[in-house]
């Protein structure tokens, strides 16, 4: 069993193994787009590690059994699930693989100031597709360094699978929990000047004409969890022409602790504040690389991006993720739903035209 691959030896076909954020990360290494270097604890470690837990098989079993209307009920059986999970050992041939693979990320580091930093993200078989459903309900740690921590945040992505958010969604939907997977991905963080995202159709119109880009100041999670109002970029797909632009007022910012591991909200200082993230060139890479992958997957995509601090010109743009764009291309199956400060917000609105 190969319970950590790197994302050179994956592609777009490993989501049953990788799920979705793995199997687009090594599509995208693979089509040599810059790529954070990484690796993903299979779906086959999650399987072993679960059935270490659960012999019997009936953490399944309880969750299919739960109502969908009793969240007390639910909210019982998560948390004992995820207090299982959490606190159970791993299995040493998973662990094994997982630190064997780090040192090598922890080796190719040039970070100051010990272990390489990585995120380690859920990967859910059945998020980040083109009917993506769940996908952000699962978690991910930002800036963990170490063997012990990276080996923990695993275990608690995995874990995040039985959450009460993605329980209450299942159970709702009626989705089956046999086969039901989770990978992880871990993967060297960029220690961000700027971070964000792009949309290679419009959100607001599906223009397909447009490339659409958000950014703000330091690690994409204060924009993604919406905790800043970004700079906002329109480029003409074909000419590259820079159609509109909008720079917000900033004043927030997501950067590592001080402490060397994990990350805080902290004030932007007063002269960046209004100060637009990307310059013209910059926007232009951008859009360039938004058609190039849009181009490779062949339909409209939504893709997490940063630029590096401290480092030469032209070498600084990472992609982070890119998944298809679902809102436009779901628009004539079903109701389109509205952007939600939380996860769980989004659980209990499409809970409501479940019924």
């Amino acid at each position: 069993m190969d319970y950590v691959v790197g994302f050179s030896e994956l592609g777009r076909t490993d989501v049953r193994r990788a799920g979705g954020k793995g199997a687009s990360l090594g599509e995208l290494t693979r089509a040599g787009i810059s790529v954070p270097p990484g690796c993903v604890v299979t779906t086959d470690a999650f399987e072993l590690a679960l059935d270490t837990v659960d012999p019997g098989g009936w953490i399944r079993t309880a969750v299919e059994a739960l109502d969908a209307g009793e969240l007390d009920g639910i909210a019982r059986t998560a948390a004992d699930i995820r207090d299982q999970i959490e606190r159970a050992p791993l299995p040493g041939a998973i662990r094994d693989a997982i630190v064997r693979h780090y040192r090598a990320l922890d080796g190719e580091s040039d970070t100051p100031g010990g272990p390489a930093p990585v995120a380690v993200r859920s990967s859910a078989t059945g998020e980040d597709g083109a009917d993506a459903s769940f996908a952000g309900l699962q978690d991910t740690y930002l800036w963990v360094r170490g063997e012990d921590e990276v080996c923990d945040a695993v275990r608690r992505c995995w874990a995040s699978l039985y959450s009460v958010e993605s329980l209450t969604y299942r159970r709702h939907r009626r989705l089956p929990e046999q086969g039901l997977a989770i990978a992880v991905v871990i993967q060297r963080m960029v220690d961000a000047r700027c971070a964000g995202v792009m949309f290679t159709c419009s959100p607001l119109t599906g223009d397909r004409s447009v490339i659409v880009l958000e950014a703000s100041w330091g690690l994409d999670s204060a924009l993604v969890g919406g905790h800043v109002t970004p700079d906002r970029y329109v480029v003409n797909k074909v000419t590259g022409e820079i159609l509109s632009r909008s720079v917000a007022s900033k004043l927030h910012q997501h950067r590592m602790d001080p402490s060397g591991a994990g990350v805080r909200e902290e004030d932007v200082p007063a002269d960046l504040r209004d100060k637009p993230c990307l310059d013209d060139e910059e926007i232009r890479v951008l859009a360039r690389l938004g058609r190039q992958i849009e181009q490779h997957y062949g339909c409209p995509q939504d893709i997490e991006w940063a630029i590096a601090r401290n480092v030469p010109p032209g070498v600084a743009i990472f992609l982070l993720q890119s998944r298809p764009e679902t809102v436009w291309a779901a628009k004539e199956k079903a109701p389109v739903a509205r952007p939600t400060a939380r996860a769980f917000d989004h659980v209990l609105n499409r809970l409501g035209g479940a019924q």
